[in-house]
């Protein structure tokens, strides 16, 4: 196999390991290489779901986006969703296998590595590169025995490993070389580069740290990438932390999404932040809502755990009244399940809670069961055709005082006919399975246009911002600012290496 490779590992999460793998990705794409990015084990609560009707991670999902290819699961065939805060829903090549707690999955998982060569053996022999990304930090010395992500992937594909270091959380050498001498001398021999990530300032104030932490490791700096404000999809929650929570001056139109701690696919809101009349602000707390314009309850991977928290802290009061003041509302999936009268769980397939009022904003009830809908889906809302795609455990049922959002007329390429959603009668409340709804640029645009002329606004016209184009523009810059600030020279390099002992 003679497939070239490199693998980006990060001091910590956040680091930034999965943009520059979407930046390398995008890079030698536009040499006109074959490439494709690959991440052994994901855990994440954003998803999508492919073609096939498979699900995995957003990262891969968007690094195949700068690769110019369609995501495949085996670009990630291990995905971890955490269920509760003891237990993950473990998806095996894009299907549920089953839930685990941390303890039986540690144990479990070096089976898997099977299941795992034939992905990465399958796309390294198709294209003619593979950009790895690993996990987390890969000094979790308590974890490394049975390592399938990090360095014990690295060893398994035989990779070189670029080290990425966040210096914009502080300690960024002190982490660097504590990361490097946490692993084994062989380990330490796969790291051929360093790059210093999210710096502020003059550059030439690292030079002398650059040098040293050289000297300490003996491995070489080859880029410090500046802090920048490229758009790109967030996938790790963590991102959430540095959303807005105020309105932005100046934009006519307020919008709040409710910061639910279960909060799964959030990118389904990145369509409204680049709208040129919006202002997107995340809610943690009551006194925050106010009375948005819109008002939009996410997905959540735990949907009654999340209810019970909006009636303990407050916000489904506020929730409540935001409407009744005149706030439109919109919840996907799991956040469309909170709308309605009753969730009902009487096998505790999500919870310990059995059943639980809804905000009952929408009539309808929810009952959770064991089968799972994955599913790419094109849907009729009147003249407007939406594109989208469904994960969700649940049955939804419309009681006599709800319509459907729409109709489902085709799944994962073949005819189907089915009602997803609802809405209420003045239209005021509308809640929908289809994640990505607002990446429909003419309905999103008539929406929200509605919303403007409610308060007296004219509606704007030609905005219809394409999400994908938009994306383009981004995976672009982020490769432009890789290769402006890394010596590509020394990466190139690395590259190259990566061949000598794959035969």
């Amino acid at each position: 196999m003679s497939v070239q490779s490199v693998m980006f590992q990060g001091t910590a999460s956040d680091a930034g390991k999965s943009w520059l793998a979407a930046a390398v990705c995008r890079i030698l794409t536009n040499q006109g290489k074959k490439v494709a990015p690959f991440k052994s084990q994901n855990m994440a609560l954003n998803s999508f779901i492919t073609d096939t009707g498979d699900e995995m991670g957003r990262a891969q999902v968007y690094q195949a986006e700068a690769a110019r290819v369609k995501p495949d699961v085996r670009m990630n065939p291990i995905l971890l969703k955490p269920s509760t805060d003891k237990d993950s829903q473990v998806i095996v090549m894009g299907k549920v296998l089953k839930n685990m707690d941390a303890a039986t999955y540690y144990k479990f998982k070096p089976q898997l590595i099977p299941q795992i060569m034939e992905a990465y053996n399958g796309l390294a022999n198709e294209n003619d590169v593979v950009i790895l990304e690993g996990a987390g930090s890969p000094a979790e010395i308590n974890l490394n025995d049975n390592d399938i992500v990090n360095m014990g992937m690295a060893r398994l594909a035989n990779s070189p490993v670029i080290l990425v270091a966040d210096i914009d959380k502080g300690g960024v050498f002190a982490s660097i070389y504590g990361t490097i001498k946490l692993m084994s001398p062989k380990d330490q021999q796969r790291i051929k580069g360093i790059i210093i990530n999210k710096f502020r300032g003059d550059k030439a104030l690292l030079e002398s740290g650059n040098k040293m932490i050289e000297k300490l490791t003996g491995i070489p700096v080859i880029g410090v990438l500046p802090m920048s404000n490229i758009d790109i999809d967030e996938e790790d929650s963590v991102s959430l932390a540095r959303k807005p929570r105020q309105k932005e001056t100046g934009k006519a139109l307020d919008v709040a999404v409710i910061d639910l701690a279960k909060i799964s696919n959030f990118t389904d809101i990145h369509s409204l932040e680049i709208q040129p009349d919006v202002s997107v602000r995340y809610v943690v707390k009551a006194e925050e809502l106010g009375n948005p314009d819109l008002l939009i309850l996410p997905g959540s991977k735990n949907t009654n755990e999340d209810l019970a928290a909006l009636k303990k802290n407050g916000l489904f009061n506020a929730i409540l009244r935001a409407h009744q003041d005149g706030s439109v509302v919109i919840g996907i999936c799991g956040g469309y399940q909170i709308l309605g009268r009753m969730l009902y769980d009487p096998e505790k397939i999500e919870s310990s809670i059995k059943e639980q009022a809804g905000l009952g904003l929408l009539d309808v009830a929810t009952t959770f069961n064991e089968e799972k809908t994955t599913t790419q889906a094109v849907a009729k809302r009147r003249n407007f055709t939406l594109k989208g795609y469904e994960i969700h455990m649940g049955t939804t049922n419309l009681g006599i005082n709800a319509t459907p959002f729409s109709t489902i007329c085709m799944t994962n390429g073949k005819a189907e006919q089915r009602e997803d959603g609802a809405v209420n009668s003045d239209e005021t409340v509308m809640g929908t399975y289809l994640h990505g709804i607002f990446d429909n640029p003419y309905w999103t645009r008539h929406l929200l246009n509605k919303v403007r002329m409610a308060k007296g606004l004219a509606p704007l016209v030609d905005t219809n911002v394409s999400i994908s184009d938009y994306k383009d523009q981004q995976y672009e810059k982020l490769a432009r600012l890789f290769e402006e600030n890394v010596d590509m020279e020394k990466f190139t390099q690395v590259l190259r290496d990566s061949t000598k002992s794959k035969g």
